[in-house]
């Protein structure tokens, strides 16, 4: 089953069990995944890592407006944000603890053969793709940058 069905189905639990803030994360979850889908370069539904993207990018944006709530003093508009990003969380894969990651990437390293801070790039590539929904993009490059200046 695809990320839309699981939607849809989390979609009519929420109506029927009348949660109205889970209601409208997975509303927005849902709207993300439809625009994605009439945009002109996808077919009739989502690749599988089209919507781990899709869904990366929302939680990404919930994460920082919250903090940016946070910072305003706007800790009713934090909350709302932080459970929106956890009902997105459900749908993600798990993701890596940084010894995880650093194990990973030490992988990665070693099978592209970068050998210093020149080589950032290659592995950037390779590590991006595969830890893709698993790690944080900057966690990754701050990783990267310890391991190849070593």
């Amino acid at each position: 089953m695809g990320l839309k069905e699981t939607i849809d189905q989390e979609i009519k639990k929420a109506m029927l069990a009348k949660k109205k803030d889970e209601l409208t994360a997975l509303r927005s979850i849902k709207s993300a995944i439809l625009l994605a889908e009439t945009e002109k370069s996808v077919g009739s539904s989502l690749a599988e890592d089209a919507e781990l993207k899709l869904l990366t990018k929302a939680a990404k944006q919930r994460k920082d407006s919250a903090d940016l709530y946070k910072k305003e003093g706007r800790g009713d508009l934090a909350e709302k944000e932080l459970f929106e990003l956890e009902v997105i969380n459900r749908f993600l894969p798990k993701q890596l603890s940084e010894d995880e990651i650093k194990n990973e990437l030490v992988k990665i390293i070693d099978t592209v053969q970068a050998s210093g801070p020149q080589d950032m790039g290659k592995v950037m590539g390779v590590a991006t793709k595969e830890l893709a929904g698993k790690a944080d993009g900057k966690v990754i490059s701050g990783i990267v940058k310890e391991l190849l200046n070593k």
